[in-house]
């Protein structure tokens, strides 16, 4: 259980740092739009990505780094848009209930948007697959597939947690002020991860 306990340590140490699928599913719950399905695709995803680590794929992107390069890239792109979009939106003060009806978008548009915050992120790959998947190295036997499980788990209780939890911070965004604060949040959040991504290249 020692190794699963540390998995479940380590892994929610990582997927808890701001990032841009935890501010994509806080506004996705706010919202109330979509925000199960868009917490459990995050979750999959990262249960996606621990498995590949803990099956020792880390080392095929250490000795690609061309894969690293297109992530870090196109992601950059990815994010100066959806940050620019967020600001855009800043400057429409509107209360949660408003912004949940002008913000709305369809279920297909909401994924879409969720692989890209996610699959175009090389944080993603480095922390989950090189990062765990190293750490993981250290377990033998059947304590390595414990450490990734509990990496999982990590990862499931965490987004849910914040999908379910944005629910009650509601009160707050029925301010048309608060809301505005936290698009201007998550474009600062999402071109903060742009300039650390496309930097090495400048």
């Amino acid at each position: 259980m020692q190794a699963f306990i540390q998995g479940v340590g380590i892994g929610g140490s990582l997927i808890m740092a701001v990032g841009a699928q935890n501010a994509f599913v806080l506004k996705q719950g706010l919202k109330r739009s979509h925000s199960l399905p868009i917490a459990a695709l995050c979750s999959l995803i990262d249960a996606l990505m621990i498995t590949a680590g803990v099956a020792g794929l880390g080392h095929l992107i250490l000795a690609f780094p061309l894969i690293k390069d297109i992530a870090s890239i196109g992601g950059a792109i990815f994010l100066l848009v959806y940050g620019a979009k967020a600001l855009k939106s800043s400057f429409n003060e509107q209360t949660i209930s408003e912004g949940a009806t002008k913000g709305a978008e369809t279920l297909k548009a909401a994924v879409l948007t969720t692989l890209g915050i996610s699959f175009l992120n090389p944080h993603l790959y480095l922390d989950t697959v090189v990062l765990l998947g190293s750490i993981s190295a250290q377990f033998e036997g059947v304590d390595r597939p414990l450490f990734g499980a509990g990496a999982v788990l990590a990862s499931f209780v965490w987004f849910f947690s914040l999908s379910f939890g944005a629910r009650y911070l509601s009160p707050l965004f029925q301010n048309p002020k608060a809301w505005s604060y936290l698009d201007r949040f998550i474009c600062m959040t999402m071109w903060t991860i742009a300039a650390v991504l496309i930097w090495p290249y400048l």
